[in-house]
């Protein structure tokens, strides 16, 4: 079609389009018939015709790498993660789980219960690749996770059994180690250096199938994942499918930049979407396994969200970028160093901060007790403060009850938003465990367009407390277009762009 399509006022222009026509197929059919590709070459004009072929051809080639020696010398180093799950006791009496309702009729009565067929073990399998000679490798924590029985099984088809080192669930990141020495080893490069549109090979055993290899791009970097801020994913167009999980990602120098993860897809297959993790993120969880065997991360206990086009806008940004602040943790390192809701963040020890995601892998990366340098935008200004960052502990989620408590018969209506809200009781704001004093009743216009719900509770706008009805209908008048609504939403605060009419 691109031969077909082109112009026929240069005849040398026409050889170089049927040879490029020709590279195309041949890399999209594996399978291409000999002499079809001669048939190809033979429909080119004559080398007589243009003298002065022009270097298009070439350009075509070199656009089609081939990735050949980089399997060769590394693909040894890429194994089989083979897992067992043996199935959990049965509670004592044999085919009948404990919370079947005939569980404690027939163990109290001594009757024999029902026998069925014991169940099988479940098994699973994965990737991973060798870092070190004496055979520590690196994987998935999902593809080992609960398992009893780990084995590793080479390309040259010897098989070890593994110990599980360490698994981080946050990161996905997982060490096992194996018996051996002088093993292969991959080569680790650098996250930092790769652009979208550079070319990356996978090898892993998709489906089981050992040691296989796929091609593809970058499509982009720091990708945050819903659910998953912890870790600025590669996102690529590499055929990642079910057994590609722990498998290295390597660039074209044959250095390993990410560790293939997860893929998006409507049909549990491949869609041309899959998410790495950052070699650099995967190496810092490896050395604190092996030498604690747990994974220390920093924190400043902020809430931070992303910043849309209208965010950005209410904000006074020329364009979206950074983190926006939506909740500051009482007496956290950035309370104390003044960061408030409403700032963003902009860059973290001069590192600018282009999308939200990548603030969090990087306030992780930092060990508790380090100093960090904050730029912050506030008030249409930029500023930086210095923040000491402790270590991040897990906590547990606080669910607030919107239904219970009295409600007054006679809401407000701050119009201008399109909300309607009432005041929070102080038993109704103690049970939610919120600093807010508005309870929103009904929605409409632009804040039922932007999605706040019945129930959230209001907080601010554009940066400004909000207490009372008259403070919100205030605020409500004196903004822009566009008003960046912050609400509390069961345990979490976030900032909701509206735009007004």
């Amino acid at each position: 079609m691109t031969a077909r399509s082109l112009p026929s006022a240069a005849p040398a222009l026409k050889r170089a389009a049927a040879v490029l026509a020709l590279v195309v197929v041949a890399a999209c059919s594996r399978d291409l018939p000999a002499q079809a590709a001669g048939s190809a070459a033979a429909a080119a004009p004559p080398a007589a015709s243009a003298p002065d072929a022009p270097a298009a051809p070439d350009v075509a080639v070199r656009a089609l790498p081939d990735f050949s020696q980089l399997v060769d010398r590394y693909g040894s180093a890429v194994v089989n993660v083979e897992v067992v799950q043996k199935p959990k006791a049965g509670g004592g009496i044999q085919g009948l789980s404990p919370n079947d309702p005939f569980f404690d009729f027939f163990r109290r009565f001594g009757i024999p219960a029902p026998q069925q067929q014991p169940r099988a073990p479940v098994r699973g399998a994965g990737s991973g690749f060798i870092v070190s000679p004496d055979g520590y490798i690196l994987t998935n924590t999902h593809v080992v996770a609960d398992a009893d029985e780990v084995t590793v099984r080479l390309t040259d088809r010897r098989e070890f059994p593994a110990k599980v080192i360490g698994a981080d669930e946050r990161t996905d990141v997982a060490v096992i180690k194996i018996s051996a020495s002088n093993l292969p080893i991959v080569k680790l490069g650098d996250p930092g250096k790769i652009r979208p549109g550079q070319w990356v090979l996978a090898i892993g055993s998709p489906f089981g199938f050992e040691n296989s290899a796929t091609a593809g791009i970058i499509s982009a970097t720091a990708r945050s994942l819903p659910g998953e801020n912890a870790v600025p994913f590669i996102q690529t167009d590499v055929a990642v499918n079910p057994g590609n999980s722990g498998g290295p990602l390597f660039n074209m120098a044959g250095e390993v930049i990410g560790i293939n993860s997860q893929i998006f897809s409507r049909t549990g297959g491949f869609m041309g979407v899959s998410f790495a993790i950052p070699i650099d993120v995967a190496r810092n969880v490896e050395e604190q396994l092996i030498k604690t065997g747990r994974v220390v991360r920093g924190r400043i206990g902020v809430t931070i969200q992303d910043l849309n086009a209208q965010l950005a806008e209410s904000f006074g940004l020329d364009r979206p970028h950074g983190a926006l602040v939506s909740s500051v943790d009482k007496d956290g390192p950035a309370a104390r160093a003044g960061v408030q809701p409403g700032d963003v963040i902009l860059a973290v020890g001069g590192h600018p901060i282009e999308r939200y995601g990548e603030l969090s892998g990087a306030i992780a990366a930092m060990k508790p007790g380090q100093d960090a340098s904050l730029e912050l935008w506030r008030g249409g200004h930029a500023q930086t403060v210095s923040v000491r960052i402790e270590e991040l502990k897990e906590q547990a989620q606080k669910v607030a009850d919107r239904d219970a408590g009295p409600k007054p018969k006679s809401p407000d209506r701050a119009t201008a938003l399109g909300l309607t809200v009432r005041p929070l009781e102080p038993q109704e704001k103690a049970r939610a465990g919120t600093t807010g004093s508005l309870l929103v009743e009904e929605v409409a216009g632009p804040a039922e367009d932007a999605q706040v719900l019945p129930g959230d509770i209001v907080l601010g706008v554009n940066g400004k407390r909000v207490g009372t009805v008259k403070e919100l209908q205030d605020a409500a008048r004196g903004t822009g277009k566009t008003v960046a609504l912050l609400i509390q939403r069961q345990d979490a605060q976030i900032f909701i762009p509206l735009r007004l009419p």
